[in-house]
Parts: C-alpha cells; structure tokens; sequence
C-alpha cells in the first residue's frame, strides 16, 4: 500500500441528494466509477458509464485496464493501467475541482492489490464528506471460478470490503469471500449474513441467487431484513450479453432502490436478449421505463420444503 497519507478532500456544500444518508435518488447524481473499460461493447465502465448518463448522472471514469473488448472474443488488444497513472489522473482531477463533490464511489475490477490500494486511498480522500461506496466484487463466477489474481482478490475482500455501503457479489464470489459453499438459497442468506457480519456498515446485494425455479433475481440483506427481488429467467436457448452484473451495480450507485434497478436492468436484458452486446443506447426509450420489482420477504424452508 502507498505509504504517504492520502489528501483529504475538503466539505463543499452538496449539490446534490446521493450521500450516505440518501434513500431515493431526487436529483442527478455524480458518481466516481474505478473498473475496467473496453472500446467495443458493453461491460464495465463502458456498461456503467452510459446507463448512468443515460439516466442523467455525471461520471467521472477511472479505467484499471483499457482493452478493445472483452476477452471473451477470439481477438483482444489492450493493456493494464498501471497505479501510478490512475493516482497522476486522481490527482488531477482533484486539483481540477472535479471530484471534491461526488456524491457516491463504484469500484470494479481492479486487477492488482495495488489496484486495490488506489480505490481504498481514493475511499479515504473522503473522509469529511463521506460519498456512498459501492463494492462489486468482480473476482469470479460459475463455473469458471476466480479470473482475478488470487493476491488481488485477497486485498480486496481485506482492505476493500470494509468500507464499503453496497455490497454486489454474484453467488461465487459470496461464497469464495465468505468461505461457505451457496448451493442453495438458503445457504446464500447465510452466506450474505456472515458477509454483512464482518462488513456491518454494508447492504449485500447476491445477484444471480441461486433459485431454484425459473426466476433469477436478487437477494438482498440489509437493515430491514431479508428480502428477494425475483424476476423471470432468461430461457435456456436464448443468450443474455455481458456486462449485466455492472450495469445493476452502476443503478445501484445511482441511488436506485434494489426493486427498481433489477426492474430496469430486466427490461435491458429483455431488450438485449441473443445480441452481442447490451442494448443500453438503443432500448434507452423502453428499459428506462421499466416498473419496480416489488420485494419478497425471505422464509427458510424446511425440511419437507415448506417455508416456515
């Protein structure tokens, strides 16, 4: 970790309604994104960024790594944004007057711990006015497991995940953070327990839940209890883009209740289904009027699969 103490950004009045004491978003918002960024296509920042500003947000993008695309196509040029250079461009930006106000923090992929020392010293240059921090894990999913190195993925959930508001892991990385195996959805509550009980200050928001059913959704554990926002699978023969996981942490960074962004973010995966890449520009008019999903209160199941 850098050494030197990190500036402390000053208190501004705020001119805007996103802080940590925020429930709905009112007004615009500007948010402070830290992920990987692609020239082609829709994922990570290039996901988050226009749905944000699609929506009527400032971003201010910070890329960890620059490719053409995802790696996921035969063919991909591009490169690592070495720390040095995204602090050169945070203090830049700061001298600039451009992020002294910022009302909420995402962070993404970050592909080295000393990735994950530039998000937690950009954390710490708020102490006074405290943005909410928003936390996607991005360490692995099934049935690939970890793609992050193993040291990054460490430095993350140590350093990190302690500072976090938001927390949005898909069911791999709660269990690989959590150390508990998620095969069902009761073991993912407890999972999302155990990870708020070492987090206490964050919500947890489990994408991609394991549900067993034709839905998909969110389980949520937070303040108000345990909650899931379900909503229906995609089928089997069709193909959901990438990108999906940080287009709902980048509408949660927005300040949009749990409900209301898997209810956007479904529409946007209906709208997208068998296409290459998200269709966050081109279904603008239909997925940004999308209803809420309303929530349901979690009840374990017993043995003979009952709730209780």
């Amino acid at each position: 970790m850098n050494s030197s103490q990190p500036t402390v950004l000053a208190s501004r009045p705020p001119t805007h309604s996103l802080g940590k004491s925020s429930g709905v978003r009112q007004s615009m918002a500007r948010i402070l994104a830290l992920s990987s960024w692609v020239a082609h296509g829709h994922v990570g920042l290039s996901a988050a960024a226009p749905v944000l500003q699609i929506l009527g947000h400032t971003v201010t993008q910070l890329p960890t790594v620059q490719l053409s695309n995802h790696p996921g196509f035969p063919h991909v040029g591009g490169s690592t944004t070495e720390p040095e250079m995204l602090r050169a461009m945070v203090t830049a930006l700061d001298e600039n007057g451009w992020i002294d106000t910022v009302d909420a923090i995402l962070t993404g992929y970050l592909p080295s711990p000393a990735h994950v020392d530039v998000a937690v010293d950009l954390i710490d240059r708020f102490q006074v006015r405290q943005p909410r921090v928003i936390v996607d894990p991005i360490l692995g999913d099934d049935p690939g497991g970890l793609y992050t190195a193993q040291d990054a993925a460490e430095a993350l959930r140590d350093r990190l995940l302690p500072r976090a508001d938001v927390l949005t892991p898909n069911a791999f990385e709660l269990s690989w953070l959590t150390g508990r195996a998620t095969p069902t959805l009761d073991a993912a509550v407890e999972a999302a327990r155990d990870l708020k009980t070492r987090t206490p200050a964050a919500d947890v928001l489990v994408t991609s839940a394991p549900i067993e059913s034709e839905q998909t959704g969110v389980l949520a554990v937070g303040p108000s209890g345990t909650r899931l926002f379900l909503a229906p699978r995609a089928a089997e023969d069709r193909s959901v883009p990438r990108g999906v996981g940080d287009v709902f942490s980048a509408l949660i960074a927005g300040g949009l209740p749990t409900g209301h962004a898997l209810g956007l973010l479904h529409a946007l995966i209906d709208e997208s289904l068998d296409a290459p890449h998200l269709a966050i520009a081109e279904a603008a008019a239909d997925w940004t009027k999308a209803e809420p999903i309303p929530a349901t209160v979690y009840a374990p199941l017993t043995s003979s699969g009952e709730a209780r």
